[in-house]
């Protein structure tokens, strides 16, 4: 009667025991099934309202709303920093065709020619007041003194140069003399220092003269803002360091916005200025909120997988693969995240410029440019819930090891080649003058682009170049269009039918599938580590895109 008792209480146990234990591994299926549903699922099955969903929605509408809001006022400010500019080369460079040659504005060739254009800088310098249409003058220090024009002249120290005997005597050691001025006293220059005027060609290197004005840039009331004050920083180089005959003169503007030290409007700008400010605010608020849902579910992903994997080791003797394991870890979610603080921190620069404490567009449009294109990629993860959208996600996830590993190859060739032609046919033809120059040159002819100009350019001076330049030319789009970018194409081809007939066939299961569709053959293997890593590289090996597309898309 003892024994039967006994056996009764140990039954008992097992059975309660074994019912715990299908407890919790329905526990965790029904909970990995869960993360791995959609949005529209998920409501469905726990009537869970999709707050990521909605709050990445909101997000999309209110940082590309702030995105166009802040490049309509930066295109204000780069035509006016560039109109500005032209402005500026008009007044101070004589005989300026409004177009810029090559890098510089424009070239003299004789000695009077470099004294006009001189002397015209001067000139017009002098008359500014009388000669701008624009709301620009000189700048003034701290005691309201006008800032001065400065001209330096660099030479060499001493020299004599002789071409007809082919002698020549150079100090390399340079000098530079300088002398300022007031604006109001600058077209006397030439009378009361001559002497300074006085130029040996043949150990000139430079002259600059280097001024500073101030503007205001009216153009942003008609968008309701608040006008930017500017310090322009003018610097003017006569160039005769390669002492061929050709002086080049250049005219670089460097100008820096502040906010006006005493204004007053009328009408709606500064309360407009107000409502973005807010709108920002918001903005900020609506990309932490996002943040902080997607670091909270990243958690509770890590949290879920660690579960599995201790379920396959307890039951299992197993390892979950890497494949599986990366199921978990949501890719779309730390981009989520990345463009947050991006939108975060752009919003912030955008506010301190609304507010005129900085001035950087650039930094800023740059942060809410990549925000923006994170966020609108980021919709792609929603659209994968769609079978029929889904099949370019599977092709781009599928293709893009080959294509990453292909490109390294190719980008071995396509360095030699920039190389190559830098090296040889940069001095005689103007797109292979720099490497980066030369790289985009060769991008455009890989595409296509612009080849019967690059081959008709190519300076004729030299035979053995034009001979080598041809067989560049040729060998380079032989090879890249008829067979690099073949391949790269049948690559991407190659992994589109593959999917296609995933999708037609059905997918290979996997242990984390196998699971989920409670299909129980899992091996059970032994405590063996070579076993153990045998059998993690056999899963990994036939893993293959999973057949639950909320997975892939997860």
């Amino acid at each position: 009667m003892e024994l039967l008792v006994r056996y009764l209480e140990r039954s008992n146990s097992i059975s309660s025991v074994m019912t715990q234990d299908v407890i919790k591994e329905q526990n965790l299926r029904d909970d990995l099934r869960y993360y791995f549903m959609s949005p529209c699922e998920k409501y469905r099955a726990r009537r869970t309202i999709p707050w990521k969903m909605g709050v990445q929605i909101l997000k999309i509408v209110m940082i590309t709303t702030q995105l166009v809001l802040f490049g309509l006022n930066n295109q204000l400010v780069v035509s006016y920093k560039e109109e500005n500019t032209m402005a500026l080369k008009h007044l101070f460079l004589k005989d300026y065709s409004g177009v810029d040659e090559d890098e510089y504005s424009v070239a003299v060739y004789t000695q009077s020619d470099v004294y006009d254009s001189l002397y015209y800088v001067l000139d017009q310098y002098s008359q500014l007041g009388q000669l701008s249409v624009g709301p620009i003058s000189y700048a003034e220090d701290e005691d309201g003194n006008l800032l001065p024009l400065v001209v330096c002249k660099e030479y060499y120290r001493r020299g004599s140069v002789d071409p007809s005997d082919e002698t020549y005597d150079i100090d390399a050691q340079l000098e530079t003399v300088c002398m300022s001025h007031d604006p109001v006293t600058a077209n006397h220059w030439r009378t009361q220092n001559s002497s300074f005027f006085q130029l040996d060609f043949y150990r000139l290197v430079d002259i600059k003269l280097t001024f500073q004005l101030k503007g205001i840039n009216l153009q942003t009331v008609r968008s309701r803002e608040l006008p930017d004050c500017y310090s322009f920083y003018v610097t003017i180089t006569f160039d005769n360091q390669c002492h061929s005959g050709k002086v080049k003169i250049f005219l670089d503007i460097d100008a820096m916005s502040s906010a006006c030290r005493d204004w007053k409007i009328s009408g709606t700008a500064h309360k407009n200025t107000h409502y973005l400010l807010v709108f920002d605010g918001f903005v900020i608020l609506v990309c932490i909120t996002s943040a902080v849902l997607c670091t909270r579910s990243i958690v509770l992903a890590v949290r879920l997988l660690q579960r599995f994997a201790r379920f396959f080791q307890e039951n299992f003797n197993r390892k979950v693969c890497e494949e599986d394991q990366d199921e978990f870890l949501n890719g779309w979610y730390v981009m989520v995240i990345i463009s947050d603080l991006m939108a975060i921190v752009g919003s912030i620069l955008k506010m301190e410029i609304q507010a005129k404490s900085l001035t950087s567009y650039d930094v800023c449009s740059i942060f809410l440019g990549t925000s923006t294109l994170l966020v609108w990629v980021g919709v792609i993860r929603y659209l994968g819930y769609f079978q029929k959208y889904n099949v370019l996600i599977l092709t781009m996830k599928a293709a893009f090891p080959k294509v990453l590993r292909f490109c390294c190859c190719a980008g071995m060739i396509y360095l030699g080649y920039t190389f190559c032609g830098w090296i040889v046919l940069g001095p005689y033809h103007e797109k292979f003058e720099g490497l980066s120059r030369v790289a985009e040159c060769l991008f455009s002819l890989l595409n296509g682009d612009d080849m019967f100009t690059t081959f008709a350019q190519l300076k004729d001076t030299n035979t053995l170049v034009w001979l080598f330049s041809r067989a560049y030319l040729y060998s380079f789009i032989s090879l890249f269009i008829y067979m690099v970018l073949s391949l790269f194409i049948a690559l991407i081809t190659d992994a589109y039918d593959t999917i296609k007939n995933y999708q037609k066939d059905g997918f290979p299961l996997t242990d984390l599938q196998k699971f989920l569709r409670e299909q129980a053959d899992f091996p059970v293997v032994e405590e063996d580590s070579q076993t153990d890593a045998g059998q993690s590289l056999l899963c990994c090996c036939r893993r293959v895109p999973v057949n639950d597309e909320a997975i892939l898309i997860s």
